[in-house]
C-alpha cells in the first residue's frame, strides 16, 4: 500500500511541476526521479526496520517461552538473566555469574 501512496505523490508533483513551472521536461523528470528515488528509500528503510523488529520480538518470546537463546556468543535463560521490557535488555540476575551484565536483545540470534 505504501507503494502506492508513494506513486501518488510522485505523480502530483510532477503534475504539479508541469502545469504551474517554467522548467523543461528534463529538469522535471530528474525532480520526480528524485523523489521517487527518496520514496522508495523510505520504504526500505522501513522494511528493514521491520524486519529487524520481529527479529527481536521472536528472540523475546523464544526467552518468555523458557527457551535459551544465544546473545553475542553467550546462553541466555529466564533462570540467568531477567529481561527488561523497556530496553529489551536481558541483566544478569544476582547471585549468578552473569551479575548485572546486561545484554541488548538485539544482538541474539
Amino acid at each position: 500500500m505504501a507503494y502506492i501512496y508513494g506513486l501518488i505523490i510522485v505523480t502530483l508533483l510532477f503534475a504539479a511541476l508541469h502545469y504551474f513551472t517554467e522548467l523543461d521536461n528534463s529538469q522535471k523528470l530528474l525532480i520526480g526521479a528524485i523523489l521517487l528515488f527518496i520514496i522508495l528509500g523510505a520504504i526500505t528503510y522501513n522494511k528493514y526496520n521491520q524486519a529487524q523488529r520481529d527479529k527481536m520480538l521472536k528472540t523475546i518470546i523464544k526467552y518468555k517461552q523458557g527457551k535459551t537463546i544465544t546473545c553475542n556468543g553467550v546462553d541466555v535463560n529466564a533462570d540467568i538473566y531477567s529481561l527488561s521490557t523497556g530496553t529489551y535488555t536481558f541483566i544478569g540476575k544476582k547471585n549468578t555469574p552473569h551479575y548485572a551484565e546486561m545484554i541488548s536483545a538485539d544482538s541474539c540470534e
